[in-house]
């Protein structure tokens, strides 16, 4: 009867929701740091919480939850995230309360806390002598008994405030103005309110402030009678006006259970289960009371709210876990099979394949040929009735199925409804295969329902049901032969899958599924296994010589997260003295480290490691003087320069290890780290090398926010020194401004690199020598993010199709680079640790291709880079330290 609880969020993308904390806010005001600076130590607080709660469920949970809830969740605008009502006895539980309600502020979530406080009303009533009279479960309320209630409710608000305060997360206390009322039966209950009207500004006003607004359960009549209202009930009208994707009730219980078995309730979907719950015989007095309101009020709300019951302890398993902790209560739909199209509407199921179809969207199949398709076979179409979430199955008489098409809405997964239409597929039939896109943002879903996997270009081919190697093979060749999947996967047998590095430079993964214990899933690769690099979690030391600027800052952000690197030395002639902000791990002070200093650290063996981030040409000398001291003892320590003063020395190893591979730089001492827009030229012009023309180059524009510009020292009013930007937004007037139109030093860079892979795709004997890149760079008013847009002539035809499938295979194994099917937007790139690559568009003639990337200039561009060579020459897991989001 109750279905089995999965994953009902969405997994669209929002790529950041980044909060300054209270405590960073009230420094900025004091000492006037950069808006930059507080904003990325909050994103360090942030980053700190997250890892916390992948404890709970697995990081891709956790991920997807954070992004929807983000989405939702502006203090600008103020969120519709969650109503959360705290009973009585859970106020008693005031620990657990406050440290769950900030982890949700600290990650930038902003509910909306109602709380009752009947236990300790009855309990100072009963002090008092007063005997706490009851009606219909509702409390009558004298003049008596109010004054007991406003008392109670001002002293258990404030606790929670100030609980809450003290971790850190700022909250506002909200005891009156929100609730109107009129009297419910003043002859019968007193002085009991019924809301007739919610005023949600001060709420909103909170919230834009960075504040939780707590909320207590009084009311005031028109007249200015203060009134008692149920919490609950109170609640239900706060949602009703809010509209939040989820209403929590927080109870010491922990949720719902059966009344017969004991068992907690997991889901309950109230469409298909509500009317069969009201006459179970267990269900009775407050149970079918709770029921009855959940539906009343989820029927007033969207179909993407839900109601959850859970304690205070397992909030944020409820909230980031698809498993859950407590009940979630949800409307749901009833299920329908269509065997026709004219049966679910043909009009409808178009507009859906239109709008959510990867290949559609992706301009490589059409409506019509989907449609032509399906009608050649059997076919069993699942949806519910708005088609928010739709799964078609084509089953030919003896022959297994084939789910063709597996599209949801981003309501589908909100409300679950992906998983009813999966299970109702599931039930039918025993074997299933399946694709889907390699970067479908769902694609641990897919994984996590397969038996087995292979992937092939852009595409994973799942199954389940067939466990036999022979089986498979012949099915999967039935499949080929018969055009029933889209490519060919072939081989996929053990003995016959590809080797890891093929000659033709793919990599080829066949995974079956074995037996396992239940509840985890194992795979056999086929290929030899490649033994894996042994990691090393030493703790080592690393100076910073230049770390005021925005590049500086981002890498101390990163560094205070890093579990084993530690930041020990930085130094800033100018800032000699001070206190390193934003760094976590313990107390550091600027230093005026001299060429003499840095070669007697060296020769003493004082860090493991040095970035110098400096200005182009000001290096030289800290370079002499780390060689002469490594020269002394014998052994140098690794230095990544993040100047350009060595990118073309052929002495230093070049840090991209996305292109130029990463054992040079685990083996390396001297490190150059490319530059922020040569890291992106190549990056978008590398995979396109094997169609590159002789003597048609590439052509790049690239438009930088003024942090690129870099920073300028300068005072506050009271003289304290304070980094500014060189190019301030304001000069551009909101415009854009080109410079360097010519031989910018980024331009020759990607050059020189880009020529060292020519010799692995042959391109010599076609005249190509080396590759040259025509780069125009702008600057533009945002603060961070690089957008380039990259114009190439073709050496031969070729189809937007075939040009992502080159980005997605160069790039399918690396975390720090993704490839999508829209144009990459700002909101996209800017606080993003990795490169976004998409929008491939090729000209209709098909010899011209447009592709669009970006990255964030501090970060990928910048100190992330930095961090993951870094990471390399020490030993360290590559993305130790990266906050991936």
């Amino acid at each position: 009867m109750l279905s089995t609880r999965a994953a009902h969020l969405s997994s669209r993308v929002v790529r950041k929701a980044i909060v300054a904390s209270p405590a960073l806010t009230a420094v900025r005001r004091r000492t006037n740091i950069s808006a930059r600076f507080v904003q990325s130590t909050a994103q360090t607080d942030r980053d700190t919480i997250t890892r916390l709660l992948y404890s709970l469920g697995t990081k891709r949970e956790v991920e997807r939850h954070l992004r929807i809830f983000s989405s939702s969740s502006n203090p600008t605008q103020p969120a519709k995230f969650a109503v959360i009502k705290v009973g009585g006895a859970v106020l008693d539980q005031l620990d657990d309360l406050a440290h769950s309600l900030s982890f949700l502020y600290r990650v930038g979530l902003y509910p909306i806390v109602l709380h009752g406080a009947g236990p300790q009303m009855n309990d100072i009533l009963e002090a008092e002598g007063v005997e706490p009279d009851y009606i219909d479960g509702i409390r009558v309320t004298d003049a008596n008994t109010l004054q007991i209630a406003r008392r109670v409710f001002l002293e258990e608000n404030l606790k929670l405030v100030g609980a809450l305060e003290k971790l850190g997360a700022r909250a506002r206390p909200i005891t009156s103005g929100v609730f109107t009322a009129d009297y419910l039966d003043r002859p019968r209950y007193g002085l009991v309110g019924r809301i007739t009207r919610v005023d949600k500004r001060p709420i909103e006003a909170s919230i834009r402030a960075g504040a939780l607004p707590i909320l207590t359960s009084l009311a005031e009549s028109p007249e200015g009678q203060i009134l008692n209202v149920n919490a609950d009930t109170a609640a239900g009208e706060l949602a009703k006006e809010l509209e939040p994707m989820k209403i929590v009730f927080l109870n010491d219980k922990g949720g719902m259970f059966h009344g017969v078995t004991g068992e907690k309730l997991d889901v309950i979907n109230l469409d298909e289960e509500y009317d069969q719950l009201m006459r179970e015989p267990w269900v009775k007095f407050g149970t079918k009371l709770k029921l009855r309101e959940f539906k009343e009020l989820l029927d007033h709300l969207p179909r993407s709210s839900s109601v959850a019951v859970i304690s205070a302890a397992n909030l944020q398993r409820e909230l980031f876990t698809d498993s859950g902790a407590g009940t979630l209560i949800r409307r749901g739909y009833r299920l329908t099979k269509y065997n026709n199209l004219a049966s679910i509407g043909p009009d409808r199921f178009r507009q859906v394949i239109h709008e959510r179809d990867p290949d559609v969207r992706a301009g490589i199949a059409s409506v019509a040929g989907i449609l032509g398709d399906l009608e050649r076979t059997p076919f069993t179409i699942y949806a519910d009735e708005p088609l928010d979430s739709v799964a078609v199955v084509s089953h030919p008489e003896g022959e297994i199925p084939v789910l063709s098409r597996l599209l949801s809405s981003r309501a589908g997964v909100l409300n679950g409804v992906l998983d009813n239409v999966w299970n109702a597929v599931r039930k039918d039939h025993r074997k299933l295969f399946w694709t889907a896109p390699v970067d479908d943002e769902n694609r641990g879903w897919h994984f996590e329902r397969a038996d087995g996997s292979f992937t092939r270009g852009s595409k994973t081919l799942f199954w389940y049901g067939v466990t036999d190697a022979a089986e498979l093979e012949r099915t999967v060749r039935s499949f080929e032969e018969k055009k029933r999947i889209p490519r060919a996967y072939l081989p996929v047998s053990p003995m016959r899958a590809s080797a890891p590095n093929g000659a033709d430079g793919s990599r080829a993964y066949s995974t079956l599924a074995r037996r396992v214990p239940s509840g985890t899933r194992g795979y056999a690769t086929a290929a030899a296994p490649v033994p894996p690099v042994q990691h090393t979690t030493e703790r080592k030391r690393l100076a910073l010589v230049g770390a005021r600027g925005y590049t500086g800052q981002a890498l101390v952000s990163l560094l205070s997260s890093h579990p084993y690197l530690d930041l020990t030395h930085v130094s800033s002639r100018r800032l000699a003295g001070r206190a390193l902000e934003g760094y976590t791990k313990g107390s550091v002070t600027y230093s005026n480290l001299g060429v003499k200093d840095v070669e007697k650290m060296e020769n003493e063996g004082a860090v493991d490691a040095w970035v110098l981030a400096l200005p182009n040409g000001a290096g030289a000398p800290f370079v002499a003087a780390l060689n002469s001291g490594a020269k002394e003892k014998g052994k140098q320590s690794v230095v990544v320069d993040l100047s350009a003063d060595w990118r073309f020395d052929g002495g230093w190893t070049y840090g991209l290890p996305e292109l130029y591979g990463r054992s040079a730089i685990r083996n390396a001492t001297r490190i150059a780290n490319p530059g922020c827009y040569a890291t992106a030229i190549q990056l978008l012009t590398a995979p396109l090398l094997p169609y590159v023309k002789s003597g048609a180059w590439p052509t790049v524009f690239g438009v930088s926010g003024y942090s690129g510009a870099g920073t300028v020292l300068a005072q506050t009013p009271d003289g304290q020194p304070i980094s500014n930007p060189k190019v301030p937004p304001e000069s551009l007037g909101g415009a854009i401004r080109p410079y360097s139109l010519t031989d910018h030093v980024h331009e020759r860079e990607a050059g020189r690199h880009l020529s060292r892979l020519l010799p692995g795709l042959n391109l010599h004997s076609k005249g190509v020598e080396s590759v040259q890149v025509a780069f125009v760079p702008v600057i533009a008013p945002w603060f961070s993010g690089i957008i380039c847009t990259l114009s190439m002539p073709l050496a031969s035809k070729a189809t937007a199709a075939d040009i992502r499938a080159l980005y997605e295979e160069r790039y399918k194994d690396e975390s720090l680079v993704r490839v999508q099917a829209g144009v990459p937007s700002l909101a996209d790139i800017s606080g993003n640790h990795g490169a976004v690559i998409g929008g491939v568009q090729v000209h209709s003639e098909g010899e011209r291709v447009v592709v669009v990337g970006g990255l964030d200039n501090l970060l990928k561009g910048a100190a992330t880079q930095c961090l993951q060579n870094l990471n390399l020459a020490l030993g360290y897991d590559e993305l130790e330290g990266i906050p991936r989001i």
